[in-house]
Order: structure tokens, then C-alpha cells, then sequence
């Protein structure tokens, strides 16, 4: 008999949040959907469903974020599914990015969801079990050109995910980065992902087609935000859930490329950087 969960889903008004929170909903499960504004105009779209809490909160605000944290708790009495999802993309050279820029995407991509696993963890701590499930990127497996910040917030998330991992493992927690492809979310839309003021031209040639092509691409990414959402489900209740995993054709494709070019360059660099030891120690080893 399958055991009824709470989830904790961030960034739920739309796109993958959205659809997690729904998909949650339609197996039996309570959800406690967090947006950035107009709570009643989320909860009224989903017909007010009596399993579904949606909460105001900014993740970028650690008061808020521990405030309702705390309602969710008074609501439902635990949280067994953490899912950071909030965050937005931004086009832009490296170079291009003002320090506010690239402060704001941290803000949200990174030390938000800090904020979110950070008031989740003492509850799961205390129950001695739980999921939490970052959303990062096939960006965060390899970089493309204009999306290189935003890449290197979910870089970031890979990171971090797979340090909590082994800490909170003892504890019956387990930890996956989910590294989705393109899905024909709200991402790519004018209203989701923002772009740098300034523009070098110097950077027309890689970064100028990423400008102008990613409105085209909107709409026609090949993957089904619905179906993403069913491995969300299926990964929440899976035993043993794997610490990365992409999804997506696309997100699998990535990973592998960016794997063979870094085995690839360590490969023909390997007498360099193997050279490095203290030729003494190398003596005695060998002595040894």
C-alpha cells in the first residue's frame, strides 16, 4: 500500500513546478506549492484542492522561506519530498554580466535553494527519511556559449548536491540532481529568462545567436514538461534513486560529450600531470 507523501515543491506557479505539483496531486499525495506572488490565484486555478497548500515565499528571503517552512509543517505535520526547483535562466557573455547581474542569478539559482534545503533539513533529520531533489540543468554538464552564468549556477547545484549527499546519507536522507534537457516549459519565454544590459560586440559571433535564437526555439523544445514531471514522481518513490540524472535525449547527450572531451584532454595531458610528485618519495616508494 503506497504511503502518502508531502512534497515541498519551490517555483510552482508554472512550468516544471507546476507540473510536479500536479502530478503529485493526481497520485494522492499533499503538496505544499510555493510561489513568488498571488498564492489565491494558484490555489483557485488548481480548484482548490484540499491536498494543496500554496504559500507565498520568496526563496531569496531566508525569513520567509523559514516562515513557511513553518506553515507547511503546522499544515501537514512533515515534509517527505524537498523539490528545488526555483530559479531563471540569463543570456549573456561572461564579461557582459554586471556584478548585480550575476549576484541576482546566484541569489536565486543557488543560495535560494541553500536557503529552501537548509530549513527543510532539521525536519528531515528529525523523521530520519526523506527526498530532496534538486532541478539543475544539461547546462550544468557542459557550457554553451551565452549560457555559461547560468550554467555555472547549476554546476553549482551538482556540486553541492552531491556533497549533501554524503552527509545526509547516514541519515536516511537521500539527495538527486535532476539534470533536465530542453521541455516546452515557460524557460525560454521573453517573461521567464532575462538578458544582460550591456551587449559587447566582440561577442556577436557566439553569444548573438544564443539572443536571437532562443525566442524562436520556445515552444519547440522536444521534451513533454508532463512526462518529466512522471519520472519526478517515480524518482520519489524509487528506493534507491541515483545521486545525477538527467533526462532527457538531449541532457544525456551532453553529459556524455562533455565526459569523453574531459577524459579525452586528461588522457593526452596524463605524463604532465602525473609529473608532479617529489622525486624523493617517489625513491622511497619504489624502494619500498
Amino acid at each position: 500500500m503506497k504511503t502518502q507523501k508531502v512534497w515541498f515543491i519551490t517555483g510552482a506557479s508554472r512550468g516544471f513546478g507546476l507540473e510536479i505539483a500536479r502530478a503529485a496531486l493526481a497520485v494522492g499525495d499533499q503538496v505544499v506549492a510555493t510561489v513568488r506572488s498571488q498564492p489565491a490565484q494558484l490555489a483557485a486555478k488548481e480548484h482548490n484542492h484540499p491536498d494543496l497548500y500554496v504559500v507565498q515565499m520568496d526563496v531569496t528571503q531566508e525569513n520567509q522561506v523559514q516562515e513557511a517552512v513553518k506553515q507547511s509543517i503546522a499544515r501537514f505535520g512533515q515534509v517527505d519530498v524537498l523539490v528545488n526547483n526555483a530559479g531563471f535562466g540569463m543570456i549573456t557573455a561572461i564579461e557582459e554580466a554586471t556584478d548585480a547581474e550575476v549576484r541576482k542569478q546566484y541569489d536565486t539559482n543557488v543560495f535560494g535553494l541553500l536557503n529552501v534545503t537548509r530549513a527543510i533539513l532539521p525536519y528531515l533529520r528529525q523523521q530520519k527519511s526523506g527526498r530532496v531533489i534538486n532541478i539543475s540543468s544539461l547546462f550544468g554538464y557542459d557550457a554553451v556559449p551565452g549560457w555559461g552564468l547560468y550554467g555555472s549556477t547549476k554546476f553549482a547545484i551538482e556540486g553541492l548536491s552531491k556533497g549533501l549527499a554524503l552527509e545526509v546519507a547516514p541519515l536516511g536522507i537521500h539527495v538527486t540532481a535532476v539534470a533536465p534537457g530542453l521541455f516546452s516549459t515557460d524557460f525560454l519565454s521573453a517573461e521567464s529568462y532575462t538578458a544582460a544590459k550591456t551587449i559587447i560586440d566582440d561577442y556577436q559571433e557566439t553569444v548573438g545567436s544564443m539572443r536571437s535564437g532562443a525566442d524562436a526555439l520556445h515552444g519547440n523544445q522536444p521534451g513533454d514538461p508532463k512526462k518529466f514531471a512522471a519520472v519526478i514522481i517515480q524518482l520519489a518513490n524509487t528506493e534507491r534513486p541515483p545521486l545525477h540524472l538527467p533526462i532527457g535525449k538531449d541532457a544525456i547527450a551532453m553529459y556524455q560529450s562533455n565526459a569523453a572531451k574531459m577524459a579525452q584532454e586528461i588522457q593526452a595531458w596524463l605524463p604532465v600531470a602525473t609529473s608532479t610528485d617529489h622525486d624523493h618519495r617517489i625513491m622511497a616508494s619504489t624502494i619500498a
